[in-house]
């Protein structure tokens, strides 16, 4: 069997960078863990958002949370309440993480991690994408829309490759479902591409995202690779 690697993490350091930066100090497992919490808070409550990516910036007092997205209104809300609203949600879900983290007969100990909580500020940041069919997560989470509407699987593959085909800065691009497609018994998996898609090589610029549909009659898996050419970077 073939050692799969994701198309990301082979690329580290080289074209590629981390989603999650910045100085961590003696705390870095429990700052590694409040940030797995807050990008898989954050997925969950701003589906209807159109998010790419999240990343978060750490420095010595402060976390910088930076959303992209295709429809940041719906995140901005009106005069920026949903920013703070968003904020006061992840003071929230982190204080709870260090209440039920900390043992009870370690009062003290609680007592010293809330207050170093409560110091550290909290930025979001929202960042426009105007065109999301460059960006392979919201192309997954258009085709996982699609398959829960019933839509048939081949024809969201083809009108998918159609659109990101479309801009002149996409080399190629592929698409995969699997799992019980149109509703048969046996699950299978089904893939297309378009023009190249050189996922091999190092310093090809491949954007790489995976999503899920959940349709009636179970989970389909969608990956999506986008190729956007070559990087030479210095």
């Amino acid at each position: 069997m073939g050692h799969k690697v994701h198309p990301k993490s082979f690329r580290i350091k080289g074209i590629e960078d981390w989603n999650v930066r910045g100085f961590y100090g003696a705390k870095m497992p429990q700052y590694l863990e409040e940030d797995f919490l807050i990008k898989d808070f954050l997925r969950k409550i701003l589906v209807e958002a159109s998010v790419s990516n999240i990343s978060i910036e750490h420095s010595a007092n402060k976390i910088n949370i930076i959303i992209e997205s295709a429809r940041p209104g719906l995140i901005i809300g009106r005069g920026g309440e949903g920013v703070e609203t968003l904020k006061k949600m992840i003071v929230k879900k982190m204080h709870d993480k260090v209440f039920s983290s900390t043992r009870v007969d370690k009062v003290a100990d609680k007592t010293a991690t809330e207050k170093s909580e409560t110091k550290r500020e909290i930025k979001i940041d929202i960042k426009e994408i105007k065109n999301p069919w460059v960006y392979s997560m919201l192309v997954a989470q258009w085709a996982a829309q699609q398959l829960e509407k019933r839509i048939p699987f081949r024809q969201v593959l083809k009108q998918g490759l159609e659109k990101v085909m479309q801009n002149k800065e996409i080399k190629g691009v592929r698409m995969e479902v699997s799992g019980r497609l149109n509703g048969v018994e046996i699950a299978r998996k089904e893939w297309l591409r378009q023009g190249r898609m050189p996922r091999q090589t190092i310093r090809a610029d491949i954007d790489y995202s995976q999503y899920e549909a959940h349709c009636t009659y179970g989970v389909i898996g969608i990956k999506v690779w986008i190729y956007k050419g070559e990087r030479f970077d210095k």
